[in-house]
This record gives C-alpha cells, sequence and structure tokens, in this order.
C-alpha cells in the first residue's frame, strides 16, 4: 500500500471482499477483484431509509435519491456535466434505490472510467444542489409513482398490512412514504436530512470487478479522503415495535380484478440466527412447483399465484403470504387453508427431502449473486442494509446448518395467531365479496 493509501485501516477479509476504513473520515470501503470482464460496479450504500423517516417528512430519502441526480456543485446541467450525460456517454449503467433501511447509488461502467463514477459520487455525497425549483418538478415525478402503486391492488394491501401490522415502528410507512407527505415536505427539511446522513462515516464504498486494490484505495483518498466526517453523531433509530397483544385485520374494497389473502407474522431481525430456517421455511411454502401451497392452491385451481416473502430487515420485518385468488373460494376459507398448512408444519414438521430440496434452491440462486459485478454489489448493498455485510459472503454456509427440526421451530415460534396481521383486498368491480 503506498503513501497516499496509509489513511485506509484493512479490517477483515470474507469470501474474496475485503473491508478497509478510512482512518479519518470513518468511510467504509467493500472491495472485491474480479477480472472476469474489463468492468466495475461502484456502488456508494448510505445507511439511511424509511426506517430514519417520521410524521411530515415519510418518502424524504426516496425524494432525496430523485434531487441527487439534479445536480451538485461540479456536476450539473448548467455547466454542461449532468450527471447522466457525463456518465452515460462513457457508456455507464446508472441508476439508485431506497428501501426500509438503506439508500444506494450506483455506476456499472468500463474500467477506465472508474474514476469519474468516484469523482460524481464524492461531488453529491456533501455538495448536491436539493433546490425548491428541483423538488417541486421531481414531486410530481414521485407522485406519479405513489399513484401507479395506488393503483395496484397487491401493492395497495401490501401496504395496508405494513401500516396495520407496526404501530410504533417505522416499517409502519412504506418507503415513497405518504402522499401529503410527498407534496407538501419543505425542501429545507430535506436539505436538514440531507446533511443528518449524507456522510462518509454513514456510507460503505463497494468497488466490485477489474480492479486493483492499491489503486483503487488511491482513487477513493484522492476523491473522498478530503470529506470530513459528520460534525454530529449519526441518530440512531431506536424505536422498537410493542409486542403485538393479539390478531390484527384489515380490508380494501376497490377496483380489482381478484380477491387477494395476506396474511404476515412478525419475524425477527435479518442478522438474527432464525433468519436462516425462515428463509427454508418460505421456501418449503411456496417456492415452485413442488411447495406445499402450490400442490394445495395452484394445482387444484384455488389459486393464480401464490407467493411467500421472508426478506430479512435491519430490524424485526414481516414473513406474509400472499395468494391471488382464482376459483369461487371466499377469502375466509383461503384464509384458512393458509393457516392449516402452518399448523401443519407446527405440528408435524417438514421432510428431510423438502429441507434439502429448499436448500439446494437457495444454494443456486445465491451462485447467480456471483454472476457479475452488479450482482454482488447489489447482494452487498442489501446486507449492508442489515447491518453486518457478511450476511452475504457466510449465507451459503448458514443455510446449510440448518435442520428440519430447525424448520418446525420457526413455525412454532413465529406462525402464531396472536402475531398475525391478516389483509384481504375485495374488488369491487367483480361484485365478489370477502
Amino acid at each position: 500500500m503506498n503513501k497516499r493509501n496509509h489513511n485506509f485501516a484493512l479490517i477483515k477479509e470474507s469470501g474474496g471482499i475485503v473491508e478497509y476504513r478510512h482512518k479519518r473520515n470513518e468511510m467504509t470501503v467493500l472491495l472485491l477483484e474480479n477480472r472476469s470482464a474489463p468492468v466495475v460496479t461502484f456502488m456508494v450504500t448510505y445507511r439511511v431509509g424509511s426506517r430514519n423517516e417520521a410524521i411530515g417528512h415519510t418518502g424524504s430519502t426516496h425524494l432525496l435519491e430523485h434531487l441527487m441526480f439534479k445536480g451538485s456543485n461540479r456536476f450539473n446541467k448548467e455547466d454542461g456535466t449532468a450527471i447522466w450525460n457525463v456518465l452515460q456517454d462513457v457508456g455507464a449503467m446508472i441508476n439508485a434505490t431506497t428501501w426500509f433501511d438503506r439508500t444506494n447509488y450506483f455506476e456499472l461502467l468500463p474500467k477506465e472510467h472508474l474514476p469519474r463514477a468516484i469523482e460524481i459520487e464524492a461531488d453529491r455525497m456533501r455538495g448536491a444542489f436539493i433546490r425548491d425549483d428541483d423538488r417541486q418538478s421531481e414531486m410530481t415525478v414521485v407522485r406519479n409513482e405513489f399513484e401507479r402503486g395506488e393503483n395496484d391492488p397487491w401493492e395497495a394491501l401490501d401496504k395496508n398490512i405494513w401500516a396495520t401490522a407496526y404501530q410504533a415502528h417505522p416499517y409502519h410507512h412504506s418507503t415513497i412514504g405518504w402522499r401529503s407527505d410527498i407534496e407538501n415536505v419543505p425542501t429545507e427539511r430535506l436539505k436538514q436530512f440531507y446533511d443528518t446522513f449524507y456522510w462518509p462515516n454513514n456510507a460503505t464504498i463497494s468497488v466490485i470487478g477489474d480492479i486493483e486494490a492499491g489503486e483503487t484505495l488511491g482513487l477513493l483518498e484522492e476523491q473522498l479522503g478530503s470529506i470530513e466526517k459528520s460534525p454530529h453523531e449519526i441518530p440512531e433509530m431506536y424505536t422498537e415495535e410493542p409486542r403485538q397483544e393479539g390478531p390484527r385485520r384489515v380490508m380494501i374494497k376497490r377496483a380489482g380484478e381478484v380477491p387477494i389473502v395476506g396474511i404476515a407474522h412478525k419475524m425477527p431481525a435479518g442478522i438474527s440466527d432464525d433468519t436462516y430456517p425462515l428463509q427454508l421455511l418460505a421456501r418449503i411454502l411456496g417456492h415452485g412447483k413442488t411447495s406445499r401451497f402450490y400442490r394445495r392452491f395452484i394445482d387444484t385451481g384455488v389459486a393464480a399465484d401464490v407467493t411467500v416473502w421472508s426478506h430479512p430487515l435491519h430490524d424485526n420485518g414481516l414473513f406474509i403470504t400472499y395468494l391471488f385468488i382464482a376459483g369461487d373460494e371466499s377469502c375466509e376459507e383461503v384464509e384458512r387453508g393458509i393457516l392449516e398448512e402452518y399448523e401443519s408444519v407446527s405440528a408435524k414438521g417438514v421432510s428431510d427431502e423438502e429441507t434439502q430440496r429448499a436448500k439446494s434452491q437457495i444454494s443456486a440462486e445465491t451462485a447467480f449473486t456471483r454472476d457479475g459485478t452488479y450482482s454482488v454489489a447489489s447482494n452487498l448493498n442489501e446486507a449492508i442494509a442489515l447491518g453486518d455485510w457478511t450476511f452475504y459472503t457466510t449465507f451459503l454456509d448458514r443455510i446449510e446448518s440448518v435442520t428440519r427440526k430447525d424448520v418446525q421451530r420457526m413455525a412454532q415460534t413465529y406462525l402464531i395467531e396472536d402475531q398475525s396481521t391478516t389483509g384481504f383486498f375485495v374488488p369491487t368491480s367483480s361484485g365478489r365479496a370477502g
């Protein structure tokens, strides 16, 4: 490591990925050398998402994501250096995403243009304009996104299930926020949010691809090393959801094609040991033609589609089954069928064959997360959001260690009535009742 890289301390290595920490501004850096193609993915993950928002400024992280593309000190349309133009002119794929626990900005580009991507992300880390004119124009774009979600029956049901399941915790509101906050949040409030969270000590830089570690650290030092750490402590989101003391229910009635049933149960924080058997349980129940729900509901014509969602989050998330009714069964009848399958797993467990099949499915899909620099960076992004990037590199080993008894224990521990939130979407245009 040359002299200009002495500001980086090596922290640890896992799965070929090496973590460094900037000694002065405390920025985290993850490097993975992959020379299979002359491309690089550069990604900045800020540890801020909709869980860091509150009443009056829900959706701020997502709205800021839009504004971060509207210009910064050195990259703006006024000077002919708009971010999109500069990067797309060199063939880069660029974008950003926002979710509950993180926001990420990324570039996938030919390796020789990596310095420009670093320069752009460094400039908008602390030099984004965040102007009122831009907020007003982007507000209409975001509001259109919100309205598209409102017009989607599943999204409407999903949003209401989360809002019903959580009373105190900010997972109560979706990442896009409530309409009135999108429309009315003051630009100064967005600037305050930006000045609170967008600092190197709240960011993880992932550089994946055809790179050399020492050279890459030198580029990062050159562009990002001079940025000061935040003059304040990054605020912790300390609100915890109170224990639920009975089942909750919500019903949505509006125009739509088919009824939908959603049943959610709270699951633990993503870095919990129970995350791994819950992943297997979700697959045994609802993934593929051999799954229990497919055989019970799809093969029999009761449902057109079924999915089980068990994505781990930073805090306690939701384990949710969604079933789209195709036959004449009522929402209540389908709900009983789902719960019967839950009770069967709780009482009788799952087979070794089911457990191994689920492990094989996860192993095959996880292999694809190493196929391409962006895929690696994207999956690292989600692990960073949980609070431990090695979740990504150790995931398969942890999955392999799960037993069928562990899977049964998940149903017994988490799929209980008093911790449930059940939602029905009842389409009014079809004249069907739940």
